[in-house]
């Protein structure tokens, strides 16, 4: 059985769930969200809370009441909330800035690379400090998993984009191979 799957989602007060088509529908003061629904899960919307529950009790069937309740949380709480990831940019001469909808980066290639930002997804740089802010947890941690791509943090000098609480584990390099 799901421990997970049991528990009940709480609808805090200006949020909205529904059911249309195969899909839940979330609303709620930031915006509003769409997942669509497996057939072996049953989800029941009340007054305050929504309940997952499972229409088997198969391995396959337990493992979708676990994910599609934690998918159903993360889109009540984006709504409410939303999310952020914040990335950091080390290197000399590394920067970076936000202009409408695209961040352009300059990570020490010969051109500065621009990145796109998908619908429902905002960014902004403070100094060093990338910051990445929406409602959907999926798309939030995408985008900044992208940005990290283009220059990866290398181990001798930690030179790259990294999330802020990552922590690079760093070599000696030459010179203190040969001092041995």
């Amino acid at each position: 059985m799901s421990r997970l799957g049991k528990l009940p989602i709480e609808l805090v007060s200006g949020t909205q769930a529904k059911i249309e088509g195969g899909f839940i529908v979330v609303k709620g003061p930031r915006g509003e969200l769409k997942q669509q629904l497996h057939p072996l899960v049953k989800v029941d919307i009340g007054e305050k809370e929504i309940v997952i529950s499972s229409l088997g009790k198969t391995r396959k069937e337990i493992a979708f009441w676990g994910l599609y309740r934690s998918l159903i949380d993360n889109m009540v709480k984006g709504v409410v909330q939303g999310y952020e990831k914040k990335l950091e940019i080390n290197g000399v001469g590394y920067r970076a800035s936000v202009s409408g909808n695209k961040i352009l980066l300059n990570v020490g290639f010969s051109h500065p690379v621009e990145y796109q930002l998908p619908e429902g997804i905002q960014a902004s740089v403070e100094g060093n400090i990338i910051t990445i802010i929406g409602i959907d947890k999926q798309s939030v941690g995408e985008v900044a998993a992208q940005i990290r791509k283009v220059r990866q943090p290398e181990p001798y000098k930690g030179k790259g984009i990294k999330y802020i609480d990552e922590v690079k584990r760093r070599k000696a390099g030459k010179a203190a191979a040969k001092s041995e």
